[in-house]
């Protein structure tokens, strides 16, 4: 008889809200994020993530 599997929910992603259309992410984690990375937000007023996924909107755009 097999095991069963425990069920896999998705980590929710999320949102942060900035002044600045340039922004870095670290994942926020201390010693257990990422890289810090740069980005750039394009002319929708929002970027995501490569690495974890974090949405980061400009205030003028919500």
């Amino acid at each position: 008889m097999s095991k069963p599997k425990p069920a896999q929910f998705p980590i929710p992603i999320e949102t942060m809200y900035v002044q600045s259309h340039r922004i870095a992410c670290d994942g926020g984690e201390g010693a257990l994020g990422h890289p810090k990375v740069w980005y750039e937000m394009g002319d929708d007023g929002k970027v995501e993530c490569l690495y974890c996924g974090r949405i980061y909107v400009h205030q003028s755009a919500h």
